[in-house]
């Protein structure tokens, strides 16, 4: 199974960055509802319904981190949002978040209580090493439900990549379609980030906790 690396160009130019690694191996995504996840993703909207949760936002340390890291590498955040900032701007917006499908609603859960980016990829469509670095700008990137489209992201943009190409834009603004979580993905690898140095136990163990019960195994490592 490929293995994920932080460059280390990528870990010198943001020292506070910190990644938690979830493998989950027989996942189990269409056998039925996961109700540990339902109920986190329910007490998320009711909290916010009853005014206990305002979805962090770039005012919040944690995500200001991310918006500051944006811009070091040549991107607009208010415009090309992180993943976890945009998340919560469409819970409060909206009121609810997406369902996708339990394993990606899992990352979605734990994304928006603790404030972090959190990613996943079926290793089944990963090709190779996979890497978070900086583009050369020769990349090819096909964003998530444009299986037409083929972007090139600029020199410098921090990104993961696999031997067959870009893997997310702008650090994890967005996914690949190629490498999307579906209900049928047995083996995903999970990703937990955060830019201002803290510890990713928490989080991390709220994941794992999630998808324990539906996953053959699962395992956790850092980087950073």
């Amino acid at each position: 199974m490929p293995d994920l690396h932080l460059h280390p160009a990528v870990a010198a130019a943001f020292p506070a960055a910190r990644i938690a690694v979830l493998t989950a191996r027989g996942v189990r995504g269409a056998t039925g509802p996961w109700p540990a996840t339902e109920a986190a993703l329910a007490r998320l909207e009711a909290e916010l319904a009853d005014g206990s949760r305002h979805p962090a936002d770039e005012h919040d340390p944690r995500i200001a981190a991310w918006h500051a890291a944006y811009r070091a590498f040549g991107t607009n955040p208010r415009r090309v949002r992180p993943s976890a900032d945009a998340l919560g701007r469409r819970l409060a917006k909206q009121g609810a978040l997406p369902r996708i499908n339990p394993a990606v609603d899992s990352c979605n859960a734990v994304s928006v209580r603790h404030a972090l980016p959190a990613g996943a990829f079926d290793l089944a469509a990963v090709d190779g090493r996979t890497e978070i670095r900086f583009a050369d700008g020769t990349e090819e990137f096909t964003p998530l439900g444009e299986p037409d489209t083929v972007e090139h992201p600029k020199p410098g943009e921090v990104v993961y990549t696999d031997a067959a190409g870009v893997l997310t834009r702008h650090w994890n603004h967005r996914d690949a379609h190629r490498t999307r979580v579906t209900e049928r993905a047995t083996d995903v690898l999970f990703v937990l980030e955060t830019m201002d140095g803290a510890e990713l136990a928490d989080p991390a163990e709220e994941l794992l906790a999630l998808l324990a019960p539906h996953s053959d195994s699962v395992t956790v490592r850092r980087l950073g």
